[in-house]
């Protein structure tokens, strides 16, 4: 059977899968489900066309990663069959981590547990599976590879990763602020010392891209109705769980119950193949009929904020530059609770609060590097004339305060 398969992808037209290996886990179920998960998690309350898939992107991710590769190779970097092959394995399954939603429910279905260390827990399961030949792709995963390089075009403040989400939820959302001219960066992509550097020639399409991705947080990432639904979907989530731990029936997928009836965390996934099988089975499906069962629910709680979600009546947010008072709190919960008839200790669920950060680019540590016409390597903060770069490299933080839109302050 021919496994070199070929995609059609919006963005970037025909992509080639190069190799048997590569085809094998693309068709294997935990890759497939990331065809079920939304790379924008709830920003369709907002862009009707954010329908676009982790999977999508995954794929997209490993093109450009192969494109950065051959240009690399053509400047003669080392760069082995095998390297090549781990290296588009290692971004291609650097998001089958990610639960339903993306990351709107990285923090309330688990403890603190991150997609990246999910990813890395389902990579070793899989490389179990396909007998060790995973081994290289989970080095570069992890950054313990020598050649350092590679991970960073997995996992940087220049990745491929990023190249393809932000001219992906670009293409989908119709926000164009987000366009990107990555084929000319990655042309200019070299290697110093074992480190990524960029040529000085593509030091104005690495300006575009942060001011790109600075725009879309704002716009898209951050806008402030997909805030409020994520929101409202993570207090829905953690009501869910609350019922179901205190002994209610809370109807749901087998996997979802598992997960709403227990606390896990890390050192369970760690310890326990089962539970980390029963999470690679479940996608935004498990959430969106749980939704529609719950909006009949008894419990008024859940049955409200799962009617609110399914038809749109959003949390209002207003976001501004200092944190929220006290006082405006206790008296937002006031009337939610009046006017919705919960108890006081149950309208924290229809409301919301606290901070966003945009950070397009920050300066020291992992930076993005520029190789000079004199074969110096500078930090891009630092170039002298792009301004724009350091007024960029400031993180810019906004406070959020949400709740019902018939609540009147």
């Amino acid at each position: 059977m021919n496994k070199k398969k070929i995609f059609n992808d919006p963005l970037y037209g025909f992509v080639t899968i190069s190799s048997e290996l590569i085809f094998d886990i693309i068709q294997h179920p935990f890759f497939q489900r990331l065809r079920r998960i939304k790379q924008l998690g709830v920003s369709e309350y907002v862009y009707p066309g954010a329908l676009h898939t982790r999977f999508q992107h995954a794929i997209g991710a490993m093109h450009l990663m192969g494109k950065a590769m051959d240009g690399l190779r053509g400047k003669n970097i080392d760069i082995t069959d095998e390297e090549y092959e781990s290296g588009l394995i290692a971004v291609l399954l650097h998001d089958i981590g990610h639960g339903p939603f993306s990351h709107a429910l990285e923090y309330s279905l688990f403890q603190d547990v991150q997609h990246e260390s999910l990813s890395f827990l389902l990579m070793k399961h899989l490389n179990k599976e396909f007998n060790g030949v995973l081994d290289t792709a989970l080095k570069i995963f992890q950054n313990t590879y020598q050649k350092k390089f590679l991970h960073q075009l997995v996992s940087s403040q220049l990745d491929v990763d990023r190249m393809d989400y932000l001219q992906r939820d670009s293409f989908f959302t119709g926000v164009s602020e987000g366009t990107v001219g990555v084929e000319r960066i990655l042309e200019m992509l070299n290697v110093v010392d074992d480190n990524i550097v960029v040529e000085e020639k593509g030091i104005y399409s690495i300006e575009n891209l942060l001011s790109s991705r600075r725009l879309m947080y704002w716009q898209v990432y951050l806008h402030k109705t997909s805030l409020g639904a994520e929101r409202m979907l993570i207090n829905l989530i953690n009501r869910a769980k609350e019922l179901a731990e205190s002994g209610n029936k809370v109807p749901a997928s087998n996997e979802l119950s598992l997960f709403l009836t227990n606390s896990y965390n890390l050192s369970d996934f760690q310890n326990n193949s089962n539970l980390l099988q029963a999470f690679g089975a479940m996608d935004d499906h498990d959430i969106g009929g749980a939704i529609k069962l719950w909006a009949n629910d008894k419990d008024k709680v859940l049955s409200e904020l799962s009617n609110m979600l399914l038809n749109r009546r959003l949390l209002k947010i207003n976001l501004v530059n200092s944190p929220s008072k006290k006082t405006d709190i206790e008296n937002i919960r006031e009337k939610i609770a009046r006017e919705f008839k919960v108890l006081r200790s149950e309208s924290r669920y229809f409301m919301t609060h606290g901070e966003v950060s945009n950070k397009a680019y920050v300066s020291g540590g992992q930076t993005i590097n520029i190789l000079t016409k004199k074969g110096e390597v500078v930090d891009i903060a630092k170039a002298a004339d792009l301004p724009n770069i350091k007024a960029i490299s400031k993180i810019v933080k906004k406070y959020y305060l949400g709740y019902p839109k018939n609540i009147v302050l």
